[in-house]
């Protein structure tokens, strides 16, 4: 029987409040959030992937919270979960094959439980040693699996987004160790990288948060495969150097947005090799590979990149907001971010986090990955991520049974596809695909034109799932 959260105001005779519960609300509460949670859960599965939401009101519902009168616990974790239920796009669908979000595995839903029941500051080793070790031995085993040298280190970001940034800012102070005090003032000409046109396109907003300008991301061509042609990255180097920039990093990606395409990755290596830059590779999504045994040497060259990024919650499935950068030279990471302030517990560049990266503090990100490895182990992801493989070859071989063409020659799980001849135009179809509720792919750009795009990273999708899209984009061409 769940009690009522007691609303009498705080005193010294009288220390209960709404805000920390005694033990025993918090176990039944925690126990009904549960298994409404789970419920819920089911409801989705059996629902539609898209949103159903009555926008009018909701919005008059919300605006209803004034905060002035407390709500009853019950009403508020049954009108929240609602919301999410109705309000949003499913990305635990097994039918949701959009963009690189899939269902967090158990234990990382577990990690969050405990993450947030702890609360550690990962700023210092100092004040929380048990969780920065974990985080440092997960760091250890991908960077193992990813096959980078003896001696590299990394730690865990915010996303992709933070951990390219970090690769920049690492690109950059290598290049002039006087980029740290002075900024771009100290190089002796404009410091500029090399990205694919059909990279993620947060490089542009990274090379305006450094400071060198938006134009210092260099596009280049692809080679009709969606891939960085390295003849046009060559000639931009070269006419870079002739002009007086100073090329500073080239970035491949391994697993691109639209069509999850690897840039040839020891190419690439060899020329930044050449060129004397800094080699990043952004595998956000498709660095999850290094799990499969069956599919890891669609990255190799990957193992001879000065820095990775790797994000937890695409394709390794842990929940939002949990990436990885990795580099082979942690000195550089430690100069490009070291700082010392007398009110921290400790500074050491070898272990406290918030000298060693961009944030300061920080959750306990990396007990999601951490209890998922633990409990499946590689062999676990590698059959995720096959498994994945698996049903984009099933969905394209049988869409090609009825007309369809996949455009993209991925060896990832990314479905770049076309209807057949005089039917409906993409758009029309995505749009009455979402419609219906019962999938979500999306609109993409491939080499100049639109398709439609369908990735697989729900590691519950089945077979059903499958024929179920199929049928559903048959039906809106």
């Amino acid at each position: 029987m769940l009690t009522t959260i007691s609303h009498a105001a705080c005193n010294v005779d009288n220390p209960a409040s709404p805000l920390f519960l005694s033990d025993h609300d918090r176990r039944d509460w925690d126990d009904y959030l549960t298994r409404a949670l789970a419920a819920a859960h089911q409801r989705v599965a059996a629902g539609p992937v898209t949103p159903r939401l009555d926008l009018a009101a909701f919005r008059d519902e919300l605006a209803a919270f004034d905060f002035q009168a407390p709500r009853q616990a019950e009403h508020l974790l049954s009108w929240t979960i609602a919301q999410m239920e109705h309000g949003i796009v499913h990305v635990t669908h097994p039918r949701y094959f959009g963009l690189f979000n899939p269902a967090p595995t158990t234990p990382a839903q577990w990690a969050d439980r405990i993450a947030s029941a702890f609360n550690p500051q990962l700023a210092t080793w100092t004040t929380s040693p048990a969780a920065v070790e974990i985080e440092a031995h997960v760091i250890r085993s991908v960077i193992r699996r990813a096959g980078l040298p003896v001696g590299a280190a990394g730690h865990f970001t915010t996303g992709g987004a933070e951990a390219n940034y970090t690769a920049l800012i690492c690109a950059l102070t290598r290049a002039d160790p006087g980029f740290a005090v002075d900024g771009v003032r100290s190089f002796p000409g404009r410091p500029v990288f090399y990205i694919s046109k059909e990279s993620h396109l947060a490089w542009l907003k990274i090379a305006h948060q450094a400071g060198i300008g938006r134009s210092a991301a260099r596009l280049i061509a692809t080679d009709g495969s969606g891939r960085m042609d390295t003849n046009a990255l060559a000639a931009a180097i070269a006419n870079d150097r002739a002009s007086g920039c100073i090329p500073v990093m080239v970035v491949a990606t391994a697993g691109t947005t639209n069509a999850g395409m690897i840039d040839p990755l020891s190419e690439c290596a060899e020329l930044a090799r050449i060129e004397g830059a800094w080699f990043h590779v952004d595998a956000a999504w498709g660095g999850a590979v290094i799990a499969s045994g069956r599919h890891r040497q669609v990255l190799t060259g990957i193992e001879q990149a000065d820095s990775v990024t790797i994000d937890a919650h695409k394709w390794f499935a842990t929940t939002m907001g949990c990436g990885m950068v990795l580099t082979a030279h942690p000195a550089v990471l430690s100069s490009a971010f070291a700082v010392s302030t007398g009110y921290m517990p400790s500074n050491d560049r070898e272990r406290d986090p918030y000298v060693l990266s961009l944030q300061w503090s920080r959750r306990f990100l990396g007990l999601r990955l951490f209890l998922s490895l633990a409990l499946g182990g590689w062999d676990a992801y590698g059959d995720h991520v096959e498994h994945a493989i698996d049903l984009a070859e099933r969905l394209s071989a049988a869409l090609a049974a009825r007309g369809w063409r996949t455009v993209n020659r991925s060896s990832l799980a990314v479905l770049c596809i076309e209807p057949p001849p005089n039917s409906a135009d993409v758009r029309s179809i995505v749009n009455k695909v979402l419609a219906s509720g019962r999938g979500w792919v999306s609109v993409a750009t491939f080499e100049g034109r639109d398709v439609i795009r369908a990735c697989i990273t729900h590691g519950e999708t089945t077979v059903q799932d499958i024929e179920t899209l199929v049928d559903v984009l048959a039906e809106a061409e």
